[in-house]
């Protein structure tokens, strides 16, 4: 009795938790490549947003003339064969070359003009040229040289000359007003300088009014204002590769007193040398200038041969294909 009432009492045994933990290998590392995609299309996307904010930011005029300044000139479509990398895989000149790059149209005269040259044969010993295809030997086809590059044609000279003084005249122009401008001295001669083009090329003209004369009266000495405006179209002429003409006008006044030996043509001659004396001395080069010449009154701005205006000094940049 006493033994059931034990085991009655007796509370069966808990059974033991048992925790297992599972090692499991660790995944494997992503790669990063899409982190070199996802940089490259933001920086193409920040681009193009750069892009469109300058577009938008910028006036019709400044996107011409940025367009204009991209836009390449006939020297550097003559002269692509020979840009730095141009010719192929080794073919080329190193990016870093100075002569592989072209040059500024505003500095380039038409002696400049040349066709491209393909660059020389070597062996593989690093050789000149043979001297057998010096000769008149064709090469082998499998030397690897380019095909060969035809002169240029009178007419394309021409044509790529009258191109380039174009933009030079275009530049004198635009220089020479914005000077005019800026100068508290020659803001008001605005009306006395005309700047035409005609048959020899550029004509810049200072023109003289009844309060506004170049020189003293019957005389070669040319008045402060008017040397300062000399001054600022040498400035504009000087860097330029074309040949300058200078041509004294006067009215048809005739000298008084006595001075037998002394008349408008030789006034006119004498206010030319004048003129380019001065442009000599602010950088125009002596071998540049192409004539003086003193026409008197025979080629009068008006009709009226007694009026101030005839009296004048012409400044003509010449095209180069008729310096040649």
């Amino acid at each position: 009795m006493a033994e059931a009432k034990k085991g009655k009492e007796e509370a069966p045994p808990v059974a033991p938790i048992i925790i297992k933990k599972i090692q499991g290998e660790e995944a494997g590392a992503h790669g990063g490549a899409w982190k070199i995609a996802l940089a490259d299309m933001m920086t193409a996307m920040m681009a193009f947003f750069l892009l469109m904010w300058l577009l938008g930011a910028t006036s019709e005029a400044q996107r011409k003339s940025i367009a204009d300044y991209f836009k390449p000139t006939p020297k550097s479509l003559v002269q692509m064969g020979q840009l730095a990398g141009s010719n192929g895989i080794l073919g080329g000149r190193s990016i870093l070359d100075p002569e592989g790059l072209p040059n500024a149209a505003s500095q380039t005269s038409i002696l400049d003009l040349e066709p491209p040259k393909m660059p020389e044969a070597q062996d593989g010993m690093g050789n000149g040229p043979d001297k057998d295809v010096g000769k008149g030997a064709e090469p082998d086809a499998g030397e690897g040289k380019g095909p060969s590059k035809e002169p240029l044609n009178p007419e394309q000279k021409k044509a790529a000359a009258d191109e380039i003084d174009q933009q030079n005249f275009d530049k004198i122009e635009a220089e020479l007003r914005k000077r005019m401008k800026e100068s508290s001295l020659l803001s008001g001669l605005e009306g006395q300088v005309q700047i035409t083009r005609d048959r020899e090329g550029l004509r810049i003209e200072v023109i003289d009014k009844s309060d506004f004369s170049m020189f003293g009266s019957g005389t070669s000495r040319m008045l402060p204002r008017a040397q300062a405006l000399i001054d600022e179209i040498a400035k504009s002429v000087a860097g330029m590769p074309n040949k300058v003409k200078v041509r004294g006008h006067t009215d048809s006044v005739p000298f008084t007193g006595n001075q037998e030996a002394r008349n408008n043509w030789t006034l006119s001659a004498e206010r030319a040398e004048a003129t380019r004396q001065i442009l000599e001395r602010r950088g125009v080069k002596p071998d540049r200038f192409a004539g003086i010449e003193g026409v008197a009154d025979n080629e009068p701005f008006t009709p009226d041969k007694g009026d101030p205006r005839n009296r004048r000094i012409s400044v003509t940049l010449k095209f180069q294909e008729q310096a040649q």
